[in-house]
C-alpha cells in the first residue's frame, strides 16, 4: 500500500502517494482520475524506482483551488512537488490531461527531467493528430467547456453513471474493479468537485498557446516515449516526432484508453526497458 502524504507546493496542498525507493518516476494522471489509476503501476516499479503519484491540483484528495488548471501552472506544480520531496530529477509519466503539463515540464526544465513517457492525449493544435480529430474533437470537450457551467449542472448528482460511462469507455467494456470505480466517483461527486475538473477542459486554449510557445524556442531534448491505444492511437507520437530529438512510439492494441488500468501489464512492459535506459522495440 503507498504511503499518502501532504505536500505543499506553488499554493496548493497536493494529496501525494509514494512507494518504493530508487530513481524517481513522477506519474500524472488525467480525467476522471486519481492517483490510484495508477496503483497497479505503482506496485510493478517501486521495487526498483521512487514512485509519485500526486492528485492533481484541485482534484481527488488534494486541496480545491480555483486556478491554475493550465499546463504552465501544473508543470510548476510537478516541479514544486519534486523540489519539496528532495528529488533532483525524475522520469515524468502523464496520461490524458497529465501529457502537456509533463511535456511542457520536460520543454521549461530538461535538467529536471530525465525521461519522458506520454500517452493517449494530443497537444493543442500541433500538427500530425489529423486522423484522431477528422470529426472534430470528442463531445465531451465542448460539453465541459460550455459556458456558464451547463455540464456541472446538468450532471450533479448523476456523477457515478457519468464517471462509470468514461471508465467502461476507457477499458473497451471491461470495466474497472468496484473500489477504484468507487475512488474515482467520490473525487468527481459535486458541482464544485465537477466545476474544477472541467476547468481542465476550459484552460486547454492557454496550454497549447504554453506548447506551441515553448517550441518555438526549443525542441523535446529529454528521451521520449509515446505509448497510443484506443482512441487517440498514434496521434500524439505523430505530433511530438517533428519536435522531438529521440522519440519512440507504440500502440497497445485491444487496449482501450485508461491503458494503466486496462493493460498494466502491457504498459509495464514498456516502461521497465524504457526508465531502464534502454529502448522497448517500437510496437
Amino acid at each position: 500500500m503507498p504511503e499518502l502524504r501532504r505536500v505543499s507546493v506553488n499554493g496548493v496542498e497536493l494529496n501525494v502517494a509514494l512507494s518504493g525507493s530508487g530513481p524517481a518516476v513522477l506519474l500524472l494522471h488525467g480525467f476522471p482520475h486519481t492517483w490510484e489509476v495508477w496503483r497497479e503501476v505503482m506496485a510493478g516499479l517501486s521495487g526498483r524506482y521512487r514512485v509519485i503519484a500526486p492528485d492533481l491540483r484541485g482534484l481527488g484528495a488534494s486541496s480545491p483551488v480555483s486556478s491554475g488548471f493550465d499546463a504552465g501552472t501544473l508543470a510548476e506544480d510537478a516541479a514544486g512537488l519534486l523540489a519539496a520531496l528532495g528529488v533532483p530529477s525524475a522520469a515524468v509519466v502523464g496520461i490524458d490531461a497529465g501529457v502537456a503539463p509533463a511535456v511542457l515540464l520536460a520543454l521549461r526544465r530538461p535538467g529536471l527531467v530525465r525521461r519522458l513517457v506520454v500517452m493517449e492525449s494530443v497537444l493543442g493544435t500541433l500538427p500530425g493528430a489529423g486522423d484522431f480529430l477528422a470529426g472534430g474533437p470528442p463531445w465531451w470537450f465542448g460539453f465541459h467547456c460550455a459556458a456558464s457551467g451547463l455540464a456541472e449542472t446538468v450532471l450533479e448528482g448523476r456523477e457515478a453513471a457519468y464517471v462509470g460511462w468514461f471508465l467502461h469507455t476507457g477499458t473497451l467494456g471491461e470495466g474497472v474493479r468496484p473500489a477504484v470505480r468507487d475512488a474515482f466517483v467520490r473525487a468527481y461527486t459535486g458541482r464544485q468537485a465537477l466545476s474544477r475538473a472541467f476547468c481542465y477542459y476550459r484552460a486547454l486554449p492557454q496550454s497549447a498557446v504554453q506548447i506551441e510557445q515553448a517550441l518555438a524556442a526549443t525542441r523535446l531534448r529529454v528521451p521520449t516515449m509515446a505509448i497510443g491505444a484506443r482512441p487517440v492511437g498514434r496521434a500524439l507520437e505523430h505530433q511530438l516526432r517533428p519536435v522531438t530529438d529521440d522519440l519512440s512510439g507504440h500502440l497497445i492494441e485491444d487496449c482501450g484508453h485508461i491503458i494503466p488500468l486496462h493493460r498494466p501489464r502491457a504498459l509495464l512492459a514498456l516502461l521497465r526497458p524504457f526508465l531502464a535506459g534502454g529502448q522497448a522495440g517500437a510496437g
